[in-house]
């Protein structure tokens, strides 16, 4: 991934996208990418921002889905610039990869739209990364077709994220034999540490999440060679627009990598 390849980082550490679920505003979106960016540059790890500027697969028709999509594309283009960091967030239409793609650099793909043909070709087409989550109804086997799909519309810059599966109806569970199967495809692989936790399809019309178990999620994924971590993350959670009840508390992260910078080198011993 070139795109962050004028970080000072560790060529050996593992990346992180990282940030709010959604944009909420300028202001909380800088404070959490600073704070981050702070953390990521004191533990040489690779960092990219991440932040929604729309949520569209929401659960009622009255939950939050941005605050408008030029005002949330501006802001991250600023925190971006700003902070000298890339900038990741979703899109969930064909017609929307040309747009993201002025303001971001790796454009994501979410997981219930990973096998539409032509949202991955207009992805592609753009010349950002791409970072395709793995659908929770698929094998990891099944995500070669996703990676063919971009790599014959003239685009290499891709990157798999795996999301949990859903063997149930209101839980997610995380194979991780998809990251050695997905690995072998020749991309980059992510674990995402927070959706992969959610509740989805609770009684009250907002999905659920179980955010302690954050830290064995990401532990165990750079124990079997996780290229990179993708977490949500907020100073305040319980009253976060989107997604809270999945969310780590910023509090929480610099610790949890700390703990992960000394994982990866204990793993790169035994590769």
């Amino acid at each position: 991934m070139n795109i962050l390849s004028n970080q000072q980082t560790s060529a050996n550490n593992f990346f992180i996208m990282a940030g709010p679920c959604a944009i909420e505003g300028e202001e909380i979106a800088m404070q959490i990418a600073e704070r981050i960016s702070a953390i990521c540059k004191r533990l040489e790890i690779p960092y990219i921002f991440k932040g929604s500027y729309r949520k569209a697969n929401r659960t009622r028709l009255d939950s939050f889905t941005g605050i408008g999509d030029e005002k949330a594309l501006q802001i991250l283009k600023k925190v971006g610039e700003r902070l000298a960091v890339p900038v990741v967030t979703d899109i969930h239409a064909a017609n929307e990869a040309a747009m993201a793609a002025e303001y971001v650099d790796v454009l994501q793909i979410p997981a219930f739209l990973c096998r539409q043909t032509d949202i991955l070709v207009a992805a592609a087409q753009t010349g950002k990364v791409v970072n395709v989550k793995k659908g929770q109804f698929l094998s990891p086997e099944a995500m070669q077709f996703a990676v063919d799909k971009i790599q014959q519309s003239g685009n290499n810059n891709v990157v798999l994220t795996d999301r949990g599966t859903t063997f149930g109806y209101q839980d997610l569970v995380v194979d991780y034999r998809s990251f050695p199967t997905m690995k072998a495809m020749g991309v980059p692989v992510v674990m995402d540490c927070t959706h992969s936790l959610q509740q989805p399809n609770q009684t009250s019309g907002v999905t659920g999440g179980n955010p302690s178990m954050i830290e064995t999620i990401a532990r165990a994924a750079i124990a079997v060679g996780a290229d990179g971590l993708f977490i949500e993350t907020h100073p305040d959670p319980k009253n976060a627009k989107s997604d809270g009840a999945n969310m780590l508390h910023l509090d929480l992260l610099e610790p949890l990598l700390q703990k992960l910078v000394i994982l990866r080198k204990a793993y790169l011993q035994t590769i």
